[in-house]
């Protein structure tokens, strides 16, 4: 028979190890402490609270994390671009930009992330859930950035201004393409005739008079058009509203 090689001393800390188990999940942990800070996450309890803004968390450390949104506090630093962080794991999120990685996978499409929180936003695009809604509207969005800037076509606000000519815009990527009409740049360009464009989006409305699809009807007369504000120029024949 084998001996048994194990202290009395490490048979305890063993009897000791993990013995307070959650009822609700079957996990379990080292300490009572430990224990209890996780059973907020059943019972919904947020006791740790912000004075500046109010908002709540379940554990002091996540209120800690939080409150350098208020001071500004960035204490990680990334060693290859100087960007700095509130948290380790937003730097460790970021350094995968140099590395390359992108360990997140969509079971779907195969589209591959740096982060978690990027996967569980695109896995939207399947589900078709759209969690975030604007008031005034009522018009439904996948994630709460995009709601927010939908928000200022309500406000008006226009961040975003040209250095050039100094027009406005909502999007800071509607301003990145409109500074390629001072640039001249046109990154992207049609395989079928070579013409070229500022934009993804208005290369693909171009690439419909190759393919001959016209995706946007009019529900009035039937009539199809490649895009949309030809439908909109197009409606005002039954509405009779002048351009």
């Amino acid at each position: 028979m084998e001996e048994n090689k194990e202290t009395p001393g490490a048979q305890k800390l063993k009897r000791r190890e993990r013995r307070h188990s959650c009822q609700q999940c079957d996990k379990s942990f080292t300490t009572s402490g430990t224990l209890n800070r996780h059973l907020h996450i059943h019972t919904g309890e947020k006791p740790y609270s912000c004075e500046e803004c109010g908002e709540t968390f379940t554990r002091s450390d996540a209120l800690k994390r939080h409150h350098r949104i208020h001071t500004g506090e960035k204490p990680y630093c990334c060693e290859e671009c100087g960007t700095t962080f509130t948290t380790l794991g937003a730097l460790e999120s970021h350094h995968r930009i140099h590395t390359g990685e992108k360990p997140y996978s969509c079971e779907e499409c195969g589209k591959t992330f740096t982060r978690s929180d990027a996967l569980k936003r695109h896995h939207r695009i399947h589900t078709g859930e759209k969690p975030y809604w604007c008031e005034e509207c009522g018009k439904t969005f996948t994630t709460s950035g995009d709601l927010k800037i939908h928000h200022r076509i309500h406000t008006g606000e226009k961040p975003y201004w040209c250095e050039e000519c100094g027009k406005t815009f909502i999007k800071s990527g509607d301003l990145k393409i409109h500074h390629r009409i001072h640039t001249g740049e046109k990154p992207y360009w049609c395989e079928e005739c070579g013409k070229t464009f500022t934009s993804s989006g208005a290369l693909k409305r171009h690439h419909s008079i190759h393919t001959g699809e016209k995706p946007y009807w009019c529900e009035e007369c039937g009539k199809m058009f490649t895009r949309s504000d030809t439908l909109k120029s197009h409606l005002r024949v039954h509405t009779g509203l002048k351009p």
